[in-house]
């Protein structure tokens, strides 16, 4: 006669599942907060789509009732702002994806601090001063507990972009944020070295900014980042 304690043992662990399913209920969604400048503003659709309903991805807004995102810009307006963008809807972010940069390394009037087109005019945060306003920035979004993740600046064109910014800047500047993202132990999501292969099919001709094509790829790979950071 078989023993009927197998059965029993499974019916029991059946239970037990059940009730701890039962206990924990559906997970809620995980938290995203999106800071980033118009590239971001490009691809943050996308982000939205591809990571779906496990995640609610936030970004600020410069109007809300219109649907108009707000441009984090450089680390001169986000030292100022971080706090009120960690504060948005509750905050208790699970991962913060971020970018500062190409707003710093762009060339603004000395006097006016306006836009430039002039090479010879100084970049909006010379580089020394975006490394300690990244620094400020990213420790502030340490304090607040959530999962990190920088984003490299995507390359700027030859050409004469406007305002002007010179390509060399931009690894200029992702290098000492690599070299900070790296002291503070925080992930880097390499956007730059992602667009630059294929900036061609991607990016605007004579421009900072991506073709639809290109935001929806560095959408999805943003997406990919996150949820493999999610995974973790």
């Amino acid at each position: 006669m078989k023993s009927a304690l197998p059965r029993l043992l499974l019916a029991a662990t059946s239970v037990l599942l059940s009730a701890c399913a039962a206990l924990s209920g559906p997970q809620p969604p995980t938290r995203v907060l999106l800071l980033g400048d118009s590239i971001s503003i490009g691809y943050h659709a996308e982000v939205v789509e591809a990571l779906g309903p496990e995640f609610t991805v936030v970004r600020p807004m410069a109007s809300p009732e219109k649907g108009r995102a707000e441009n984090c810009e450089g680390t001169t307006k986000g030292v100022k702002a971080i706090g009120r963008w960690l504060a948005l809807e509750g905050g208790d972010w699970d991962i913060v994806h971020f970018n500062f940069g190409l707003h710093d390394l762009k060339r603004v009037d000395a006097k006016t601090r306006k836009n430039s087109d002039d090479p010879a005019d100084p970049n909006q945060a010379d580089l020394a001063t975006y490394g300690q306003q990244l620094a400020v920035i990213t420790d502030a979004l340490l304090e607040s507990g959530a999962d990190l993740i920088f984003a490299t600046t995507t390359p700027v064109p030859e050409g004469g972009v406007r305002p002007h910014r010179d390509p060399e800047d931009v690894q200029r500047y992702n290098d000492a944020a690599r070299a900070l993202m790296q002291e503070r132990g925080v992930a880097v999501d390499d956007l730059y070295a992602f667009a630059l292969p294929r900036l061609e099919e991607i990016q605007e001709p004579v421009n900072v900014h991506f073709t639809a094509e290109g935001s929806r790829a560095l959408g999805e790979e943003v997406a990919r980042v996150i949820r493999s950071a999610a995974r973790r």
